[in-house]
């Protein structure tokens, strides 16, 4: 079959008008709000999202066996003492199987890693929460700003980024 140089123009714009149109139906917030969570520290400790609104938080999903995620710990150690004290909170979202690293030997990676922020065990809610159906890969980071809203995700060990992420929130 032979087309016209008309027939075939006027196909190629309608399949874009249909693309541009009904193809992308899914709208995506440019800053999502981050959902509220409820973990437990290493000392048992509840913590929430919700109690440090008005903190700027980052949420770091690792693991110990991760060798990009222990890469990692040593900048966010240092965003942790260079931003602390200007409202920056990190969480340390163990991916680790209780059955496997207990909460003692959780504990001693911490201390002999020099971890100075909050370790928290995750759970199956937190993970739907933040990762829905999408495949996780660790270390992931999300940065929440004063307002709950996420304002980055982080997948990997990306020297730097996680810095100019955190400093254009504060």
């Amino acid at each position: 079959m032979h087309l016209s140089r008309k027939s075939k123009l006027l196909t190629i714009c309608l399949l874009v008008f249909f693309l541009f149109n009904f193809g992308c139906q899914k709208e995506v917030e440019a800053d999502p709000a981050a959902p509220d969570f409820s973990l437990s520290d290493l000392s048992g400790r509840m913590t929430s999202l919700e109690q440090h609104r008005g903190s700027v938080v980052l949420l770091d999903f690792w693991a110990t066996w991760c060798p990009p995620c222990r890469m990692s710990i040593p900048e966010i150690i240092q965003l942790h003492e260079k931003f602390g004290r200007k409202g920056l909170v990190i969480f340390g979202i163990s991916m680790d199987d209780p059955r496997m690293v207990t909460d003692e030997q959780l504990r001693v990676f911490k201390e002999k890693a020099g971890i100075t922020y909050s370790v928290l065990r995750v759970n199956r809610q937190i993970l739907q929460d933040y990762f829905g159906d999408e495949q996780i890969s660790i270390p992931t980071m999300f940065v929440i700003d004063r307002d709950g809203m996420i304002r980055d995700k982080l997948v990997g060990f990306r020297p730097g980024a996680l810095e100019k992420s955190v400093n254009e929130i504060l």
